[in-house]
This record gives C-alpha cells, sequence and structure tokens, in this order.
C-alpha cells in the first residue's frame, strides 16, 4: 500500500505541475470492495491551458463508478490500469462551480456553475476536479440544484445513447425494464420526449412513480413476469441487465432490438451483439457508451423545458463515501446517490 501510495503522490505532482495546495478527496490505489476507498488529502489539481477547474459541490456514486472500482469485469482494467488504478479518484458525475480557466479557454467564466461527466480522469469525488472545455461539460440549468444537476448525466447519457442505437421513431412501442435506476428512470423520460409508447417495469411501491415519468402502461415485476405479456416490442431496454436475449426474444416484433446495460450471463450479449445483427429479424446490439459535449447540452435543454429532470434516492457527506457504494451495490436504488461534496447546497 505504500508503494502504490508513493506513485499516486507521484502521479498527481505531475499532473498539477507541482502545485502543492491540498484539497479533501476519495481516493482508492486498489480494486475491489466498497472499502478500499478512503478519505485522504491530495495535491489541488491546476487546469491545463484548455481546462477549467471546478469546485465540485455534488457529485455521484453510480455504475460507472462502482465499476470501475471493483473491476469485476477484468476487462474494464484496460482503461483504468491492469495492476492498479490509474486514476485514484473517481466519480464521472460533478456538478460546482468554475473557480480557475486556463488561458485558451473561451466558452466558460470563473464563476459559472457547470456541471458535466467526465470518464476520461474523474474527478468528481474530490474538492477539486479539471475537465477540458470541449468535453462533456456545460453550464447548469438554471432551475436544478448542484445535487440535481450532478444526477443528470449517468442515466441520461447512457439511456441516450441506447435509444440512438436502437433508432426509436415515434409512436414505436417500447419496453425499459428496471425503470427506477438512474438509467431507466431517465430513459422512461428520453422515450417520452421522442414520442415512443412506453411500458415500464418496476416494482410495487415506484408504480406510481414510474407512471409520473411518462410510462403508458407499468408492469409491477413484484405481481407479474413481464416476459408473459402478450404484447409485442419494436424495441426492449433491459436498463439493470436482470434479463436475458432469450427470454425477450418471444416480445420482440420481426425487427425488433434488445440492447441490455450489462454483458448477460458468460458475456453472452457481446457474442450475440456480434451475430445477430448478421442473420436479420430480431438481434441484440450492445453499443458502447459515449458522451460529448452536445449530449449534456441537449439534457440541459430537456431540463429547462420541463421534460426531463433526475431522480434522487439518497445524499450522503463525502467522507460517508463507502455506506453510498454499499448501498448502490445492493441494486435497490431508485434513481440516483448523490455525494455532497459541499455541505451547504
Amino acid at each position: 500500500m505504500h508503494i502504490q501510495y508513493g506513485a499516486f503522490k507521484c502521479s498527481i505532482r505531475s499532473r498539477t505541475k507541482g502545485n502543492m495546495e491540498k484539497m479533501n478527496a476519495i481516493v482508492y490505489t486498489e480494486y475491489g470492495p466498497p472499502d478500499v476507498a478512503h478519505l485522504m488529502e491530495v495535491p489541488k489539481p491546476i487546469p491545463n491551458d484548455n481546462e477549467i477547474l471546478v469546485r465540485v459541490h455534488s457529485a455521484t456514486v453510480n455504475r460507472t463508478d462502482c465499476g470501475f472500482r471493483s473491476a469485476e469485469y477484468f476487462i474494464s482494467r484496460f482503461w483504468t490500469g491492469i495492476l492498479r488504478p490509474k486514476q485514484p479518484i473517481l466519480g464521472c458525475e460533478f456538478a460546482g462551480v468554475i473557480e480557475e480557466i486556463g488561458k485558451d479557454v473561451t466558452t466558460f467564466r470563473i464563476g459559472d456553475k457547470v456541471f458535466g461527466f467526465n470518464d476520461k480522469t474523474f474527478g468528481g469525488h474530490g474538492e477539486y476536479l479539471t475537465i477540458a472545455e470541449k468535453d462533456a461539460v456545460t453550464t447548469m440549468p438554471n432551475n436544478l440544484s448542484f445535487d440535481e444537476a450532478a444526477a443528470l448525466t449517468e442515466g441520461g447519457h447512457y439511456a441516450l445513447c441506447d435509444i440512438k442505437a436502437a433508432k426509436v421513431e415515434r409512436g414505436q412501442n417500447v419496453l425499459v425494464n428496471g425503470a427506477t435506476g438512474a438509467i431507466g428512470s431517465a430513459a422512461v423520460q428520453l422515450l417520452r420526449h421522442f414520442g415512443a409508447k412506453i411500458t415500464a417495469v418496476c416494482n410495487t411501491k415506484n408504480t406510481a412513480l414510474v407512471k409520473s415519468l411518462g410510462a403508458d402502461v407499468v408492469i409491477d415485476y413484484e405481481r407479474q413476469d413481464f416476459t408473459k405479456t402478450n404484447a409485442k416490442f419494436d424495441f426492449i431496454f433491459d436498463a439493470v441487465g436482470k434479463s436475458s436475449f432469450g427470454k425477450c426474444k418471444p416480445l420482440l416484433t420481426e425487427k425488433g432490438i434488445y440492447i441490455s446495460t450489462e454483458f448477460g450471463q458468460n458475456a453472452e450479449n457481446i457474442f450475440f451483439a456480434l451475430t445477430t445483427p448478421l442473420l436479420g429479424g430480431k438481434k441484440l446490439l450492445f453499443p458502447l457508451p459515449t458522451i460529448h459535449k452536445e449530449d449534456v447540452i441537449f439534457l440541459k435543454g430537456l431540463v429547462e423545458k420541463g421534460e426531463f429532470k433526475p431522480l434522487i434516492d439518497r445524499k450522503y457527506p463525502l467522507d460517508q463515501i463507502v455506506q453510498a457504494y454499499q448501498y448502490v451495490e445492493t441494486g435497490q436504488k431508485t434513481g440516483n446517490v448523490v455525494i455532497k461534496v459541499v455541505e451547504e447546497d
């Protein structure tokens, strides 16, 4: 552990060009369960010429953070580091205030309230982060708090990516399994915007909530197996990855599409994604999620028009992030879990 922490300090010093101001952050230097994450004092970053320095007010703990921290899927290490994490401060979603800008930055000003998504260098689980001006960051909607703005992008961009991949058209029948998670609840609202007819699957206590998000039909999985419905769907979006292509295939129309947010048993979704598009008819797609500034601006626009608002389940202070991870990994959260880096918001 001592060697790993020494490597962490050296990488930060190199990245921050020798600036040794301090900040608090949650650091993980090895993969594993939630308790590998620790609150530590580390060097505060400074922005490069094309970057902004954000004083983080709120962040989230989400499936992206959990997956990269645990490295449960070994393939994730090709992005984060084979033996140990290359970026020791996680937190891909954030909202805060710009404290400093690089000399080449033209679209932001010091004092701007901003939000965004950073799965390149992360940093939301610390008091400050840097992000390039051209990356997935923009000014906050006036009608959201820091907590709400921080929860806009992870579920929003995953859902948007998969909806675009399925080429959903107005009037199509779509089923969302897991409609109360960050991704599923975003998907219902986005599908409503695109004019789809939505059947949503959730538990008993959240049926009214999911209906209010825009679902036309709600199936309570505690009372009914959604795969036994007689309806047919142009697109089935398994936002929790708890079903399978095999179980959902009978529910698809002749050219219907199934997308899951998980690899599936024995990574079967990768295999089906490679083979089913070649066969014609019903198919499984497995698009790799990407996010761009335009996506963040699009989500912001929906918020300002009252067409999208992230759900928030619980809030934790930064020093209780282990408990936040533990709760998220129960798989029972409704919407998003927020980390309050600045308590007064």
